[in-house]
């Protein structure tokens, strides 16, 4: 993948329009205002823009913040974002109160080098997500270069992610340094695999992942296989499963991908013991199923200690290793314990030197939780555009700074 960096862009006095992703939790206060409870979105994006700010720009920022339903929705306002990033940069950010109009011409107008302003949520504009080129033409605004951060939004052919760019020339579009380490990080999966490829897929349903276990399954060497999906390829098998989670409308499509796996002689590695409990009710006591076979009236809840003794012995071979989704209802303290055995495997085979790229917000969430942050050689911070690239797709909003 070609692409330029924003070293590659000369943005003194220019006007640069950054398409970020601050699309970050918030909880209302007795005084009726945001707090932000996890800013790691916009921790992760200060690099680019305190470069950019160092470097002269004046940095038009854009972004969304949850799915407002019709228009402008107070409990979505940016402002909240606008007043984190400036504590972090250590400088004013102007929270606009629109993202087009005359208010917002007058203050890019006014803009010095080194000014950072933030748009408002551009989702309350339905055309953002319609992708108008007209209301993109609005958001560019008189900007002359285009750099996108936002990683978490690439999948989206919207306004403000391929629209904008689209009405720049190749040259005058950029990858922030977020986006840059995601590009990367996705082209050494592609074209540079070191065997073993171990790819590990854990949450609650097949039908999310169809496509990528399928794409995977053209790549891996072993595909290992947890959280509320497994059931579905252990029904698939045969296996009793008791009233653990299945996709019974996924049978099929489970047993094609082992067919496929079989063929391709690709080992796809299933839970062989299970915790479990008999609801899904966290006060509900745990309880240890020895086998593969789930009883009646149990439902799996996570993996068990042999299973990811099981797991971590293919991982610590590995040389490549994917990860998305939990192995079992990690937010639940009887049952995290096969998730964080499989990131603290994964950190090991880190260390030792493989490649590890894990993606995903619950993944994220686990790796969180445990404290093992920086263990890992990537951490991608788009969930939706992380699975869309593991299954093989050209994500828009990498497409659109692509040079050839």
């Amino acid at each position: 993948m070609r692409f330029q960096r924003i070293d590659d862009l000369d943005v003194k006095g220019r006007r640069v329009f950054v398409r970020v992703d601050f699309n970050v939790p918030l909880e209302a206060q007795a005084d009726g205002r945001q707090r932000i409870t996890e800013d790691s979105r916009i921790v992760a994006a200060v690099p680019t823009i305190r470069e950019l700010v160092q470097r002269g720009a004046k940095v038009v920022l854009a972004s969304h913040l949850g799915r407002p339903k019709k228009g402008p929705t107070e409990e979505l306002r940016l402002a909240p974002c606008a007043a984190r990033l400036a504590e972090l940069l250590g400088k004013p950010v102007a929270a606009l109160k629109q993202c087009i109009g005359a208010e917002v011409d007058a203050a890019l107008a006014r803009m010095q080098p080194g000014d950072v302003v933030l748009l408002e949520n551009v989702r309350f504009h339905p055309e953002e997500e319609a992708g108008d080129a007209a209301f993109a033409a609005k958001l560019k605004n008189g900007c002359e270069l285009y750099v996108n951060d936002a990683f978490g939004t690439a999948h989206r052919a919207h306004a403000s992610v391929t629209g904008v760019a689209a009405l720049l020339p190749a040259k005058a579009r950029a990858a922030g340094r977020l986006m840059e380490a995601e590009m990367k990080a996705l082209a050494r999966l592609l074209a540079d695999i070191q065997r073993p490829f171990v790819a590990v897929l854990g949450g609650a349903k097949v039908s999310d992942k169809i496509k990528v276990v399928d794409n995977l399954l053209d790549k891996v060497d072993a595909l290992l296989i947890g959280g509320g999906m497994a059931y579905t390829f252990l029904a698939a098998q045969g296996r009793a499963i008791g009233s653990s989670k299945c996709e019974k409308d996924k049978l099929d499509v489970a047993r094609a991908a082992l067919a496929k796996a079989a063929t391709k002689k690709v080992r796809i590695v299933l839970p062989i013991d299970h915790v479990a409990a008999t609801g899904f009710d966290e006060k509900l006591p745990a309880e240890a199923v020895a086998g593969v076979d789930v009883p009646e009236g149990r439902m799996g809840l996570d993996i068990g200690p042999k299973s990811a003794a099981l797991f971590a012995k293919d991982l610590a071979a590995a040389k490549t290793i994917v990860w998305n989704g939990p192995l079992g209802v990690f937010e639940w303290k009887a049952y995290e314990n096969g998730s964080k055995a499989v990131a603290e495997a994964i950190a090991a085979a880190t260390k030792a030197g493989a490649t590890t790229v894990v993606g995903g917000g619950d993944s994220v969430a686990v790796i969180e939780q445990f404290g093992l942050q920086g263990r890992y050689s990537h951490v991608s911070t788009g969930g939706g555009a992380f699975l869309e690239a593991l299954e093989g797709s050209v994500l828009p909003g990498i497409q659109a700074l692509l040079l050839d």
